[in-house]
């Protein structure tokens, strides 16, 4: 067996970057009729199943690609492909969508295109959809739709995830993206979406032993920094004169106490810096989970790295709305730490005491999340934001109620339940609102605290949480949580096509930007 000493982690640490360096594609527009510049590798095109032959009129080699429309009768989400007769062959692949599919469908297909694409090691991609005509009628929403769609792919399927392998070749990427006819595609807004989900994607896939306490906070500085953002570091000692002792009681069985939870700010022009943010983010950072006391088995501990992706699609969206320059003052707030196994672990029947006041009968030490994102919260709410937005790969129960198609959504604020609901439609990351009825809390009732962590079995586990993370949040501040089961989905999903997804940048973005969330909690 090959011992891996910590001189030899230090050196990987080194030579891998924490954060992504490769440059997101160009996107160029290639106008109405594209006339695209040189030879592409690949052209990707959607069109509804009713396209006939005169909707490829503007596309190169136009005869081919309607005997490629041709081969069948086409049905809505399939793909077909055919190379073009040029000298550098382009592949051309050919997708079927009808107006009225849904925005997840679209992006799903998006993924498959380029999928069947990737096999050509495209550097060079055309993109187009295609509006359906019915008399003097056309349908450009569902085609600025399904170019977005294609957009997102493409920079999804343009980003390499951390590789570990020596001796590795540079892989062909894609450099280059040519976007006909975008003229009703806000290409801004979806490259800052994408690169907020990469992001998210990028660190949530990094070995535990690369992204640490330590390297995080490090990453976390370095964005900060280049972002404009000012950020604020509560070590475990600050976290002590708080009275976060929930926090506290998950980070005491790691061997150094380099847990803390990180506070950055993000204020748009002519906004002072110490004003109340308008949102408030927050995200679960287990970097990595052993279940502490009550130890999960092997093969639920395996992937237990990616138990930080909702602090990293809080980062995320909070980068994304800076790079935007959001006219709305934004903070997210990160919860650090490992729950290891140690002599100085917590255990179930150990009671502590939350900054809040609130004190907490621990029942299961694997409930981790919920105990970090306890005293997390209620910092938070200390700025009194207008509306608070947490993320957390928080129960199983989640991932068997819905699978990893969706991810769960509750709220303190019934009002803001349909806006919550069709920001999952509209950005194609969807969500299932669950109850957050009151009379949940008796299954949380405590003999000898004001609370206890959990159930003891796992009935309805994220309502259950929720509810639990509720004392922890002002009533009258408005509060919405999303349970991550979709954070990680073996195959991809949507648009993206590996097993980590960074689901909930595209969600926040659309909730907070196009729903208009804040006017909701103004009511």
């Amino acid at each position: 067996m090959i011992r891996v000493s910590p001189a030899m982690v230090k050196q990987l640490k080194h030579t891998m970057p924490l954060l992504p360096t490769a440059p997101t594609p160009q996107i160029r527009s290639a106008g109405r009729y594209p006339r695209y510049p040189g030879e592409l590798d690949a052209l990707l095109a959607i069109v509804p199943p009713s396209a006939g032959p005169e909707m490829f009129a503007g596309l190169p080699e136009a005869q081919r690609w309607q005997e490629l429309n041709a081969r069948s009768t086409p049905r809505s989400g399939t793909v077909r492909s055919t190379t073009l007769a040029n000298r550098h062959q382009t592949l051309a692949v050919l997708g079927y969508m009808g107006a009225e599919a849904s925005h997840f469908e679209r992006l799903t297909l998006a993924g498959r295109l380029l999928r069947e694409s990737a096999s050509r090691g495209a550097e060079t991609l055309g993109l187009a959809a295609l509006s359906a005509s019915k008399g003097r009628k056309t349908s450009p929403e569902a085609a600025a739709a399904s170019l977005e769609a294609l957009l997102a792919a493409a920079l999804g399927q343009a980003f390499s995830l951390p590789n570990f392998r020596s001796g590795k070749r540079d892989e062909r990427r894609i450099k280059s993206i040519f976007l006909a006819d975008s003229g009703d595609l806000d290409v801004r807004y979806a490259a800052a979406s994408s690169r907020g989900t990469n992001l998210a994607r990028w660190l949530t896939a990094l070995p535990p032993n690369i992204l640490d306490a330590r390297s995080y906070r490090r990453a976390i500085a370095e964005l900060a920094r280049d972002n404009g953002l000012s950020l604020r570091w509560l070590d475990e000692r600050a976290l002590k004169r708080a009275g976060a002792d929930a926090f506290l009681s998950v980070s005491s069985g790691s061997a150094q106490s380099t847990a803390g939870i990180a506070h950055l700010r993000y204020r748009p022009a002519r906004r002072k810096s110490t004003q109340s943010p308008d949102v408030a983010l927050v995200g679960k950072g287990i970097l990595f989970d052993t279940g502490g006391i009550n130890l999960k088995t092997h093969k639920s501990m395996l992937d237990m790295h990616t138990d930080m992706s909702g602090s990293a699609v809080a980062l995320a969206t909070l980068l994304a709305l800076a790079e935007l320059r959001a006219p709305i003052a934004a903070d997210a707030w990160l919860a650090i730490a490992q729950n290891d196994i140690g002599p100085k672990a917590y255990r179930p029947q150990e009671v502590v005491r939350a900054c809040n006041g609130v004190t907490i009968q621990v029942i299961h030490t694997d409930a981790e999340g919920r105990m970090v994102l306890a005293d997390t919260l209620a910092l938070a709410s200390r700025t009194r934001p207008r509306f608070m937005l947490d993320f957390a790969t928080l129960t199983g129960a989640c991932v068997y109620a819905l699978t990893e198609r969706m991810s769960g959504v509750l709220t303190n604020t019934p009002a803001l339940v349909p806006k919550l609901v069709e920001a999952g439609r509209s950005s194609g990351e969807r969500v299932w609102n669950f109850p957050f009825d009151a009379d949940y809390d008796s299954e949380l009732e405590s003999k000898v605290a004001d609370i206890v962590q959990c159930a003891v079995d796992g009935k309805g586990d994220q309502i259950l949480a929720t509810r639990f993370l509720s004392r922890f949040v002002p009533e009258n501040l408005p509060w919405a949580h999303v349970d991550l089961s979709s954070a990680t989905r073996s195959g991809g999903l949507g648009h993206i096509n590996t097993d980590i997804t960074g689901f909930g940048v595209r969600y926040a973005l659309d909730l907070i930007l196009k729903q208009n969330i804040l006017e909701e909690c103004s009511r």
